[in-house]
């Protein structure tokens, strides 16, 4: 029985348990890591000088935009302009 993977609708493009092709047997030299404008990049480096790197980057999203009544003293909404795409209830 093999296990699920959920995937959130962000990662479109990644399909859990993929395999790297061409590294199955390769010895791992040094692993390393650095931050560099804003960027994570994860380095793996094998002993016949060939590298494995990944790099990872976060991005700001607009989750919601809403026109809002506040002279009651109390949250009225009025309005929503945007609702972020993962929320497909508008």
């Amino acid at each position: 029985m093999s296990k699920h993977h959920p995937t959130s609708p962000n990662s479109r493009n990644f399909v859990p348990s993929s395999r790297y092709r061409g590294l199955h047997g390769k010895v791992v030299d040094w692993v390393e890591h650095k931050f560099e404008e804003g960027i994570l990049y994860l380095s793996v480096r094998f002993t016949d000088k060939t590298e494995l790197c990944w790099r990872i980057a976060t991005r700001m999203t607009i989750e919601e935009v809403d026109l809002s009544d506040w002279k009651s003293g109390d949250f009225e909404q009025l309005r929503v302009f945007v609702r972020n795409e993962r929320d497909r209830s508008i």
